[in-house]
């Protein structure tokens, strides 16, 4: 086995293999972000070969973020029945075939079908929750800075996929603007099929910081993670962190990564130069998760969210009065950028907090389904506004409210889990 020869390889040097299963999952999360950025290319295209309304495209990506927000609390079973490799692959499968299938799609059930249903189950299988369970299974010390890097994988895909399928699209359409991308998930699924281990265990070590043999977990089964939404669904700390995640992803993959670069054009600022902005965000994006990572392991994690979902919230209140400069959009790039997905890694560890680590994978599944629904439901509702209203405005308000919003509430989680927390706690440590 490849991963037994490299791991061996690497351990001469002082290197744990976990950061080179760090390494691979940041490949797959790159190839696959930059597949499910895609679709915000292709609004315009879409609007002017077809015809469709943008609350018709919308609506496909709407159904695609509802069901990967629909299989995160299920994919940590999955993915311990059938391993990360496996998971991984077949994730990149679906989406590769998805977006070759929809090249020549007609009809707009077609895209929904293509783009909603079977781009939407691949990507479920590479939801953070994968991200989550590589930080658990290898990692004992550094869970923190391991997810950070792992979420930074998305800002990397769109950093790298959207100016170019946005340069490719202009010059030669949308179809060969689909190319670079299955290029990228083709090379990761590749590295991944060579190289990824599926626990620390296979290749002979114990996670990262743990000097002990490695501990064998039992495999949590879709039952489990229904018992487990049983459980905490009558904690208070897990409704704020629900809610915060809804507001999360309204505010994220449904708003700004669907919709900025339409929202640009009735400004005048043309796609590559939109696309170029989202980039940029990704840039900051990529500096502010690691980041993030490393001062969720140092500081309260409750005053993290609220700066990161206060800073988010002004960022969009402030976007429809910048007149859509230069200088106004690459303050907002900044500002925006630097927490996209920096309120992850502080959710993931309140979550393991208030729960224990035994459950947290579930547990975080299940809020970050929240993270999803928020994004299908700004998705489709800012595609609504567009289309309806003939305006984006009005979903930009209303979510940069709801931003600040979740910065107050995110302290009304305790320091120490109380009520079922506690006893979901103590029964994970006996």
């Amino acid at each position: 086995m490849l991963a037994e020869v490299l791991a061996r390889r690497l351990a001469r040097l002082g290197i744990h293999y976990a950061w080179a299963i760090v390494a691979l999952a940041f490949a797959t999360s790159l190839a696959t972000a930059g597949a499910l950025a895609l679709p915000a290319v292709m609004i315009l295209p879409l609007n002017r070969e077809f015809g469709w309304s943008t609350q018709a495209i919308a609506s496909a990506v709407a159904l695609r973020l509802l069901l990967y927000g629909a299989m995160a609390p299920f994919a940590a079973s999955l993915i311990d029945r059938i391993g990360l490799r496996r998971a991984a692959l077949g994730a990149m499968l679906l989406i590769a075939a998805g977006f070759l299938a929809s090249l020549g799609m007609r009809e707009t059930w077609q895209l929904v079908a293509l783009w909603g249903v079977v781009v939407g189950l691949g990507a479920g299988l590479t939801a953070l929750v994968m991200s989550a369970v590589v930080a658990a299974r290898w990692f004992s010390e550094r869970r923190g800075l391991a997810l950070g890097i792992l979420t930074a994988g998305a800002a990397s895909g769109q950093l790298v996929v959207l100016p170019l399928a946005a340069w490719i699209e202009q010059r030669y359409g949308w179809r060969i603007a689909v190319a670079p991308t299955l290029i990228a998930l083709a090379f990761a699924a590749a590295m991944v099929f060579l190289f990824m281990a599926d626990r620390p265990s296979d290749v002979g070590l114990a996670p990262y910081g743990d000097n002990g043999a490695p501990k064998p977990r039992s495999a949590p089964t879709v039952r489990g993670a229904l018992a487990t939404l049983g459980e905490i669904s009558s904690s208070g700390a897990f409704w704020v962190l629900a809610a915060s995640m809804f507001v999360c992803g309204l505010s994220t993959n449904g708003l700004i990564q669907t919709h900025f670069i339409a929202l640009c054009a009735d400004y005048d600022v043309g796609p590559v130069g939109a696309a170029s902005t989202l980039a940029a965000m990704g840039l900051f994006d990529l500096v502010g998760a690691i980041g993030s990572g490393w001062l969720s392991d140092r500081y309260d994690n409750r005053a993290l969210l609220f700066v990161y979902f206060g800073l988010r919230g002004l960022s969009l209140l402030y976007l429809p009065g910048s007149s859509f400069s230069i200088y106004g959009l690459s303050l907002f790039a900044a500002f925006y950028g630097l927490d996209w997905v920096a309120t992850l890694p502080p959710t993931a560890r309140l979550t393991a907090e208030q729960f224990g680590s035994e459950r947290a994978g579930a547990a975080f599944g299940w809020i970050y389904a929240a993270h999803m629904i928020g994004a299908a439901l700004a998705a489709y509702g800012a595609g609504y506004s567009r289309s309806v209203l003939q305006s984006y405005l009005p979903a930009f308000y209303a979510v940069g409210a709801l931003c600040l919003l979740a910065a107050c509430l995110v302290w009304m989680i305790g320091k120490r889990p109380t009520g079922v927390a506690a006893l979901v706690r103590a029964s994970a440590a006996h």
